[in-house]
């Protein structure tokens, strides 16, 4: 699933955990991003240990096959020990990738949304963040990724390239993306703190994998 391991993972911190399983037993989701999460559980793993994590979405089942990253006991009760483990996946189980890609896209929006609904009198809807069904049509038809990248005196530059990276000055999308929605996500950029943006390059980068992944 790796495009490029030294890829930075970005991760959606959740303010709620999602209730999930980790190897059939119950575990509370921390983190979760696009190659991983970050899930706290009773018992005790060992890193490289494989393992399945899988958490409902609409309805549906999200399930992934993986590693155990980095693992540590953060609590010890009698009988009972409480870990923090990290999950690198390798595999999605049947329609996963998308349900996943879908889930955090509508987090981020809603994030965004909240964070900046009425700053300068802007709406940053949900639905002008969540790439992922933007273009449908174009898909097909235009390959490749392009990049933003925001000056500091506050005007962009914008062109083609093969780096999917997210750059810290900007955001890398797939380039069938529309105009106007990228102006849409350059204005939220520019509104958003440093927090925002880094939820912005996570919306950039479940674009972008729809390219790579292809």
């Amino acid at each position: 699933m790796h495009v490029n391991d030294r890829r930075v993972f970005q991760r959606l911190r959740l303010a709620r955990p999602i209730l999930g399983t980790f190897n059939q037993q119950n575990a509370l989701i921390l983190d979760l991003g696009i190659s991983g999460a970050f899930i706290e559980h009773y018992g005790v793993a060992t890193s490289g240990l494989n393992c399945r994590l899988q958490f409902p979405w609409k309805g549906e089942s999200i399930e992934f096959a993986g590693k155990v990253a980095r693992t540590f006991v953060v609590r010890v009760s009698g009988n009972d020990v409480l870990s923090h483990t990290g999950i690198r996946f390798t595999e999605a189980v049947g329609e996963s990738e998308s349900r996943l890609h879908d889930l955090m896209a509508v987090f981020v929006g809603s994030i965004l949304a909240a964070q900046k609904a009425n700053k300068d009198g802007v709406r940053l809807d949900e639905d002008h963040l969540t790439l992922m069904d933007v273009g449908g049509a174009r898909r097909t038809r235009v390959r490749g990724l392009k990049r933003y990248r925001m000056e500091r005196d506050g005007t962009w530059n914008h062109g083609t390239t093969t780096d999917p990276n997210q750059r810290a000055d900007g955001f890398t999308v797939a380039a069938y993306e529309y105009e106007e929605d990228l102006e849409m996500l350059c204005r939220a950029y520019e509104l958003a703190d440093e927090e925002g943006r880094r939820l912005i390059r996570l919306v950039a980068e479940l674009s972008v994998r729809t390219v790579v992944s292809s």
